[in-house]
């Protein structure tokens, strides 16, 4: 996908089909890793297909099959890794983030940890986190308003939201944060999930069952 200065591309990796995205500015090469799913080797790839220099990762929430190679990526490139201050505690407790299914001791410590409506600067781009508990209670979605790009993890798919009988979901939650999202953001945002295929605003405002 082209925008105005950025390129998006995904790797769908994993045993549960995980979006991982890769945001590259066109000019600077600067990129940004949204959600390593589980394989460094394959984002490595990636990263080397689309010549660019990762700078940052997003973590949209703390569930294990969005995380499971975010130490490798950080530690290879040097890579700030950000996530909601409310997903700290799953980050950092194997139980809570299921990666106790897959390898025991996988913990991840964000380098920032975001308030709701917080942004930063990120390779040329300004991000904002907005936070939408429900699949987890720390889930967020990371919107770049210049580039009229949404990314919604597992809070919102499309004509659908994600799954929130997981620890620390809460499905009131989940409709709340549909809400709030199709209220702020304009129709023509592109959304882009942590599963399947991408979706607008405007679609969802007129699609989406749970709204």
């Amino acid at each position: 996908y082209e925008m105005k200065n950025l390129e998006l591309q995904k790797s769908v990796l994993g045993s549960v089909f995980t979006n991982c995205y890769f945001l590259m500015n066109k000019e600077t090469k600067e990129m940004i890793i949204v959600d390593p799913a589980d394989s460094p080797e394959l984002i490595e790839q990636k990263v080397l297909q689309m010549g660019g220099r990762p700078v940052a990762i997003l973590l949209t929430h703390g569930h294990f099959d969005h995380i499971l190679a975010a130490n490798e990526v950080k530690e290879k490139y040097g890579a700030k890794l950000y996530a909601c201050q409310e997903e700290e505690g799953m980050l950092m407790n194997p139980q809570l983030s299921l990666t106790s299914y897959k390898d025991a001791n996988y913990v991840v410590k964000a380098d920032v940890l975001l308030t709701d409506l917080e942004i930063f600067e990120e390779a040329g781009f300004r991000i904002q986190a907005i936070h939408t508990p429900g699949h987890t209670k720390g889930s967020c979605c990371y919107y770049i308003a210049d580039e009229n790009v949404l990314m919604s993890g597992d809070m919102l798919f499309y004509e659908s939201v994600g799954r929130s009988d997981l620890p620390t979901g809460s499905t009131a939650q989940i409709v709340q944060s549909l809400h709030k999202l199709l209220k702020a953001l304009p129709d023509e945002t592109d959304v882009f999930p942590g599963h399947d295929c991408q979706t607008t605003i405007g679609h969802e405002k007129r699609y989406n069952p749970f709204v």
